[in-house]
């Protein structure tokens, strides 16, 4: 009998142990709609390196053919900091006219890679890179990093001295019903 708490492999092992019990894998295979073909590559698994193997493990192999070099890779990143407002096809016609081709699609993908994709992620980095080593903002990153805190006002992110006080400033008391009480708007 196997014995797991973790909740990804529990189904697995579940199996494993319902056709130890039922003494027929069949049977088992049916009654928790897995092949026989599954199970018996879960028994394998489990032979080979114990419930911990059963875990899903990425068979996926990168395919490091499709990658471009690590000085076009970095440019791109450093290009994402210098420039964080501009979209993937901007950045890589502006790569270009430093003789460093890649295309849209590969600096979104190197943006992946790197946890870049969008304009907060770099923004983020940005600040996390100027804690860091100390360096000064250009016009470009001063002009991001405002709109970024504008469009948090926009969006209601503001920050007070104490919790609620803006909540408390934009009620006011309307009446009251009975059996709810006081009502504000």
């Amino acid at each position: 009998m196997l014995h797991t708490s973790n909740q990804i492999i529990k189904h697995k092992v579940g199996l494993l142990n319902l056709a130890e019990e039922l003494q027929n894998v069949s049977k088992a295979c049916k009654v928790m709609g897995v092949s026989r073909d599954t199970f018996y590559r879960y028994s394998e698994l489990v032979e080979q390196g114990g419930v911990d193997n059963l875990i899903n493990q990425n068979r996926r192999v990168p395919n490091l053919k499709n990658r471009v070099d690590e000085h076009t890779e970095q440019a791109v990143i450093d290009y994402a900091l210098t420039y964080p407002a501009y979209g993937q096809h901007r950045t890589s016609n502006e790569l270009r006219q430093i003789d460093i081709f890649v295309s849209g699609s590969g600096v979104q993908s190197i943006w992946f890679r790197h946890n870049l994709e969008n304009f907060k992620k770099r923004l983020k980095a940005l600040e996390a890179k100027v804690a860091q080593d100390g360096t000064e903002l250009n016009d470009q990153q001063i002009a991001a990093l405002e709109r970024k805190h504008e469009d948090d006002v926009a969006c209601g992110e503001i920050e007070t001295a104490h919790p609620g006080y803006l909540g408390a400033q934009d009620t006011f008391n309307v009446g009251n019903l009975k059996g709810v009480g006081r009502i504000y708007q």
